[in-house]
């Protein structure tokens, strides 16, 4: 394992907390893990006014039946606000498997989440979110996203409360910094990720970014790169976390 991604560095563009245990991985399996977060991740439970608004909704959780978590981020903002943890009989549900695990740290609970795709219209499949009429559900989230989820679930009868604990940023950085290293595949992990990654190489670095090879988590990242004119298609994960995008990297350098 130790040599198989011999002479290869990858982009990894995650916040700088979330991309270690990526960075490990492929360093383990003999790769060059280059750090270039293409987003930062800041937590409303740390602002004040926010925080009053969140604390507001968490204090009446007691009236819900479920809890769902977006990211692993949301679960981390989530547990800047609920030191007790959630109420016992709230049902917690993750999008994906990274944050069912990010739950577990926090409150040694288990979360349901999709059998197989890691997304909105996964969760909506659950037999937990089929019959849900008069139900409150809340939503932990960063500020924006899509709306699908609640909508759906609106339409179905649930009444939900979106609590939004975190919000991100663009970092303020160029892609000078890495233009002079060898850079053999860039991993994107959120379509905001490839939009930031874009915003961030603007005119000057455009060109050369189009020609990366890209490594992704969902194939909707990857349409959005064909969209955005990247020249090769982006190799799409197996599965929705880092043991996926290693995967992904071994399998394309097997391939190269």
């Amino acid at each position: 394992m130790a040599e198989r991604l011999k002479n290869i560095s990858i982009l990894v563009t995650r916040p700088i907390d979330q991309a270690r245990n990526l960075c490990r991985l492929i360093e383990e399996a003999g790769g060059k893990a280059i750090q270039f977060p293409v987003m930062e991740i800041s937590y409303d439970a740390e602002n004040s006014e926010a925080r009053q608004a969140l604390e507001a909704i968490t204090q009446q959780l007691d009236s819900y039946r479920m809890a769902i978590f977006v990211s692993a981020n949301a679960v981390r903002g989530a547990a800047r606000l609920l030191r007790q943890g959630p109420p016992e009989q709230l049902i917690l549900a993750a999008v994906g498997k990274a944050t069912a695990e990010a739950v577990e740290k926090c409150w040694q609970r288990e979360a349901i989440l999709p059998a197989r795709h890691f997304n909105s219209e996964g969760l909506l499949a659950l037999p937990q979110l089929q019959h849900i009429k008069h139900q409150k559900i809340v939503i932990f989230r960063g500020r924006g996203g899509r709306e699908k989820l609640a909508a759906e679930l609106v339409n179905r009868g649930a009444e939900v409360t979106y609590a939004a604990v975190y919000h991100r940023n663009v970092p303020q950085t160029t892609l000078d910094i890495v233009r002079n290293q060898s850079i053999d595949a860039i991993c994107v992990t959120s379509n905001e990720g490839l939009q930031n990654l874009c915003e961030i190489a603007g005119a000057g670095h455009r060109n050369w970014l189009l020609r990366q090879q890209l490594v992704v988590i969902s194939q909707r990242s990857a349409d959005l790169a064909r969209q955005l004119g990247f020249t090769h298609e982006a190799i799409v994960a197996p599965s929705a976390n880092d043991q996926g995008l290693l995967s992904a990297i071994l399998s394309w350098k097997n391939n190269k």
